[in-house]
């Protein structure tokens, strides 16, 4: 009899051990030779994303897992130091200045990378990478049609029309600290008639319509274009720069040092109006963010 119970506890445990794959070495834990990219929910970071996933298929054998639609940049920073993912696809020097690093805006583009790169490796042992060459920064966007009947190109020109203007802005731009609508007011010295809190997809739309006078955008979105909306110059500076770039952890390109070369051929090769050609051809055309990088990575023969 003792001998039967011991056969049975035996077989009992390695039918447990072989379904569950956890003692066995190689059945548990990510493999080390898949790299996960994290993308924001725009299109503009999926594009990026992709862009990088198929850089790095093309030119390692390593796998790459896409982590996508992560919600704000404090949760893909919070992704990367909790190492769930090893590199983020779009990062922007203006918002995680203010937001991973806790620190005052900077207005100088070239001041503002140089103070990102040095406390992204000292603070969080990660590595930023030098812009791809774009900047998704805000901006204030008008009607071709009122722009010209009002001689509007900057800012500050809608001063004398303001109390009658319907403003427009994504949810978060109102209370936001530092770049937010208060700073802005405290810059310029005047308020909006009226403003409307929308989520940042429908702006354009509201001002093509009519709807809004004066709509807050994002300077690489394709909707620019594509409603024929005129972006007026900030002309005192208030917006801090947002210069575009990867960030990956060091301890994956420690292990594979291929890719740090590999991803710093993107760097400065990707204007401002190619950014918003993109992003139309994804919101305006409905193309796949997988499709639009496959095209770019095409054109320039994959940086070989």
């Amino acid at each position: 009899m003792f001998k039967k119970n011991r056969l049975l506890i035996l077989l009992t445990l390695s039918l447990s051990i072989f379904i569950s794959g956890c003692s066995l070495p190689g059945l548990s834990g990510p493999s080390k030779s898949t790299i996960a990219v994290g993308t924001l929910g725009t299109s503009e970071s999926q594009i990026m994303g992709n862009i990088v996933r198929q850089l790095i298929e093309h030119h390692t054998d390593l796998q790459v897992e896409m982590v996508n639609n992560l919600g704000s940049s404090i949760v893909q920073h919070k992704a990367m130091v909790n190492e769930d993912v090893d590199i983020t696809a779009t990062r922007y020097t203006g918002t995680d200045l203010a937001g991973a690093l806790g620190m005052e805006p900077v207005k100088d583009p070239e001041k503002a990378l140089e103070i990102v790169q040095r406390e992204f490796e000292e603070r969080f042992n990660q590595t930023w990478f030098d812009s791809y060459g774009f900047a998704n920064s805000y901006a204030f966007t008008v009607t071709r049609e009122l722009a010209e009947e009002e001689n509007l190109n900057t800012v500050s020109d809608l001063e004398p029309l303001v109390s009658d203007l319907k403003l427009g802005v994504d949810n978060s731009w109102l209370k936001r600290k530092g770049d937010g609508y208060g700073g802005f007011v405290k810059e310029y010295g005047f308020e909006f008639g009226e403003t409307y809190p929308m989520q940042i997809g429908l702006v354009y739309q509201a001002a093509a319509n009519g709807k809004m006078d004066v709509v807050l955008a994002y300077t690489t979105d394709g909707r620019i274009k594509a409603f024929d909306l005129k972006v007026l110059e900030d002309d005192k500076h208030f917006f801090p720069p947002y210069d575009t770039s990867l960030v990956a952890r060091n301890e994956v390109l420690k292990e594979h040092p291929e890719l740090k070369e590999i991803l710093q051929k993107l760097s400065g090769t990707i204007s401002t109006e190619k950014m918003q050609e993109m992003n139309y051809k994804a919101d305006g055309e409905m193309k796949e963010p997988s499709i639009i990088a496959k095209e770019f990575l095409e054109e320039h023969h994959y940086f070989e």
